[in-house]
């Protein structure tokens, strides 16, 4: 049951990072061209700002490393 929730959190985590990544990219075209350690600073420092995030967004995200942002994004679900 545990497993499940977790596995409920990164779900959720992976797909708002997904769209910080579009907005990010939609602000800067060349985002596409980071490396995975950049895009995970640039998506840090993007929820630290909080600016278009609600209160629900940043806690789900507010725990995360550079380290897991860019874990979380390399998963692929089938």
């Amino acid at each position: 049951m545990e497993e499940k929730h977790r596995d409920l959190i990164v779900n959720k985590q992976r797909q708002l990072l997904n769209v910080i990544v579009v907005r990010l990219n939609e602000l800067n075209p060349s985002f596409y061209y980071l490396s995975t350690s950049e895009v995970a600073y640039e998506i840090e420092q993007y929820v630290q700002q909080a600016k278009e995030l609600t209160r629900n967004e940043i806690e789900l995200l507010s725990g995360l490393s550079r380290n897991d942002i860019q874990m979380i994004l390399s998963l692929h679900t089938v």
